[in-house]
């Protein structure tokens, strides 16, 4: 199976939220790209986020979190 581009969005999505404190989250905001809020949706459709146009992790979003930095690591790493 390889990535389909809903699940690059919502990578790439979650890559931008805050790591540094479990009280940061992302707004997305009404006329942000369509492909960046449907990735929203579908993230709080999935239980990762707490809302669908983004809100703060939820613990299986931090788990996800740390595992795509690791897979975004190992993919530019040179």
């Amino acid at each position: 199976m390889t990535f389909t581009s809903d699940m690059v969005a919502e990578l790439n999505l979650l890559l931008k939220f805050p790591n540094k404190s479990m009280m940061q989250g992302l707004k997305i905001h009404h006329d942000a790209e369509p492909a960046v809020i449907a990735a929203a949706k579908r993230l709080f459709d999935k239980g990762i986020v707490t809302l669908p146009d983004g809100g703060y992790l939820t613990d299986l979003g931090h788990d996800l979190f740390e595992h795509a930095q690791v897979v975004k690591m190992a993919l530019t790493h040179q």
